[in-house]
């Protein structure tokens, strides 16, 4: 049975991208699936082939109708951060070309909206995407924070619909 809205969060990375599937009917929220696609490769170019071609055919299985990620967060390593931007790069354009709509998160607000503080712990995301999702078996840190990305937008979807019905009556 297909519920109201299905949303995919994506948690990206160059080796490992996590994504995970919620349900939302009403205010009740179900767990679909969670994983991770790991991109292979010795060069930049190739991993994120691979990570385009392995999260496409997790988006196109999955059918969601909506899609989250999560912006990338500045580190010391300029590099680094530049090639991440890379893979997040994939993960706004996977969805994006079959046509879902992508809103994007910066790590403080999923943070915030999942454990209701903007600095919180690893530890205290996993705890409470169990207690939001009961049943779930959580496999790792980027299946959890895209589990986390995507209860995010779950959690803010109706008022954002809600927001865009004003807008459209107001024009």
């Amino acid at each position: 049975m297909r519920t109201n809205l299905r949303v995919i969060g994506i948690d990206p990375g160059l080796r490992n991208t996590g994504w995970g599937i919620v349900d939302l009917a009403g205010s009740k929220l179900t767990h679909v699936a969670h994983g991770v696609v790991q991109a292979k490769g010795d060069d930049l170019a190739t991993r994120l082939v691979a990570l385009r071609r392995l999260l496409d055919a997790v988006v196109s299985e999955a059918r969601p109708d909506v899609a989250a990620v999560e912006h990338t967060f500045v580190n010391k390593d300029a590099v680094g951060t530049l090639k991440l931007a890379h893979a997040r790069a994939i993960a706004l354009l996977v969805p994006a070309d079959l046509g879902i709509p992508v809103t994007e998160y910066a790590p403080n607000a999923v943070k915030k909206a999942v454990v209701g503080v903007g600095h919180a712990g690893k530890d205290q995301v996993a705890h409470m995407v169990r207690l939001l999702l009961p049943g779930v078996k959580l496999t790792g840190e980027d299946s959890t924070d895209a589990l986390a990305i995507a209860i995010c937008h779950a959690h803010r979807a109706p008022a954002m619909a809600r927001l865009a019905g004003f807008r459209e009556k107001a024009v």
